[in-house]
């Protein structure tokens, strides 16, 4: 039922993108259609928290781990693994790139969000390295396991590069990757956590897909 798809839609969104919607909605074409806007319209309203929980983080991490060194390029004498400095140096060059004059603060900006996951993992050494000394204080509301929160890190670091990279999150269990992000948010900020939460779509986007999937309404982002 491929071919009753838009012709326009198989030619700018391409047919190996929206077949994987096809094959979630059984075949049917009209089904895939609202289920592929569904998508982006709920990736849209998970944007505004996935944003505060990466700034959040990184912010946290890089001011414990600039107190801790005495200097804000931490990174030049921690001892990071040889992908963290491969990582850093990668940022470093690509801002020396746009940048006349490279800051701490523009590498900080530059660092993916999972670097910053990356070091609250076992690998390496960084639980003895980061996580005791350091960065267990970056989480001021949190009294649990490292290993607990890397998993929940690491599953947002999932959902996130899914929606920035325009992919399907529609079969994920959604309200608990919400809670997840509200919950780790909260161990960094309460304060922005609430502030965040008065702002947030999602749950109001998410009860209205069946709504959307069964074209009572259009989708909106």
């Amino acid at each position: 039922m491929t071919d009753r798809l838009p012709e326009w839609m198989l030619r700018d969104l391409s047919l190996p993108r929206l077949r994987r919607y096809i094959r979630a909605a059984h075949g049917n074409a009209q089904a895939a259609e609202r289920l592929y806007w569904w998508n982006v319209e709920v990736s849209a309203a998970l944007l505004g928290p996935l944003h505060c929980l990466e700034l959040a983080l990184r912010n946290a991490l890089h001011d414990a781990l600039a107190r801790h060194h005495g200097r804000p390029d931490w990174w030049a004498v921690a001892p990071l693994n040889e992908r963290g400095h491969k990582l850093v140096n990668d940022a470093r060059r690509s801002c020396g790139r746009r940048l006349r004059r490279t800051t701490p603060d523009d590498v900080v900006a530059e660092l993916s969000f999972g670097f910053w996951v990356s070091l609250l993992s076992h690998g390496s050494g960084y639980d003895r390295y980061f996580w005791v000394p350091v960065l267990h204080s970056a989480f001021p509301c949190y009294r649990g396991r490292r290993d607990h929160l890397y998993r929940e890190l690491t599953s947002l670091v999932l959902l996130r590069n899914r929606v920035m990279h325009h992919e399907p999150v529609h079969h994920r269990h959604l309200p608990a990757d919400h809670d997840t992000l509200y919950r780790v948010l909260g161990y960094l900020s309460p304060e922005l956590a609430k502030e965040a939460k008065g702002m947030d779509r999602f749950p109001a986007v998410f009860a209205g897909r069946a709504d959307v999937l069964g074209g009572v309404r259009p989708p909106r982002f």
